[in-house]
């Protein structure tokens, strides 16, 4: 039921999702289906970015399938190695990079620092030298093409902002805004993704921070298949839950969804440099 309101409150809106992986094996099954229920939705543009070499042919498959559909390339920092870690990931990187120069390639990540999964396996110090220096080539890469990023930040807050303010080059967005406020200061050259997380009952710091977020710097994303937004939570993700994002965040900001997404959707289509009609 809230999603049929969402969408009948958004029925003229146009929307992007900046952060969907479509390659995932969730899909499979349904793909063509998922795609034509998000766009029944009014969400005209997906972003796939790819995490790793095993997910970047797939996502390149589904963005050369559909016009509305693009892909980026990166390595995400879950997927780097530790083991012989600079003669292996630079191997991969190359791996990650080898599609840049397709034209439905228009960005760099999924990319960044992110502690939180090796915790209890690994020093943190070694997490944080493997991780920056694969996070640092993608900067590199990022800039040398004039690219904007895809950068994933968990528990590395402090550590990503360091390392961001030394490229100030850099651009791109903040996928999955944890609303560290230190990141905050990066709004200059960086949008922020705000997705599911927004409609969960526990995101008060989310809530109390969106607003410091200049309008202008802010995209929608669902991270589908993870990251459901209330009420659909435990269930499978789907761009088509755009809309409801969009309403929270309306909600929390004193506006309309629709002008939201109007906001939001030049605000991707500026920072990818794609259309969606």
């Amino acid at each position: 039921m809230r999603l049929k309101l969402a969408l009948k409150e958004a029925m003229m809106s146009i929307f992007i999702d900046t952060h969907c992986h479509l390659d995932d094996s969730r899909y499979e099954a349904d793909l063509e289906e998922v795609v034509k229920r998000a766009q029944n939705f009014g969400v005209k543009g997906c972003i796939i970015p790819a995490t790793s070499p095993d997910t970047l042919a797939r996502a390149r498959e589904i963005a050369t399938q559909y016009p509305h559909i693009y892909f980026a390339c990166g390595l995400h920092p879950c997927e780097i190695s530790h083991s012989n870690a600079g003669a292996s990931n630079h191997a991969t990187l190359q791996e990650c990079f080898s599609l840049l120069d397709e034209p439905k390639c228009i960005a760099i990540g999924e990319c960044g620092l992110d502690y939180y999964h090796f915790l209890d396996s690994l020093p943190k110090q070694e997490q944080k030298r493997n991780q920056a220096e694969v996070f640092i080539a993608h900067i590199e890469q990022a800039i040398a093409r004039d690219l904007p990023l895809i950068v994933h930040i968990r528990e590395a807050s402090n550590d990503a902002y360091e390392i961001l303010s030394q490229y100030p080059k850099a651009r791109g967005v903040l996928h999955c805004y944890n609303a560290d406020e230190i990141l905050l200061k990066l709004s200059d050259r960086f949008y922020y993704g705000i997705g599911g997380v927004a409609t969960f009952k526990n995101a008060r710091r989310l809530v109390e921070v969106l607003p410091k977020i200049p309008l202008e710097r802010i995209v929608l994303e669902t991270d589908a298949p993870y990251l459901t937004p209330h009420p659909h939570r435990g269930q499978r993700n789907s761009p088509e839950y755009i809309p409801l994002i969009a309403q929270r965040v309306a909600q929390i900001l004193s506006t309309t969804p629709d002008q939201l997404a109007t906001i939001s959707t030049n605000n991707a289509r500026a920072l990818f440099a794609i259309n969606a009609d």
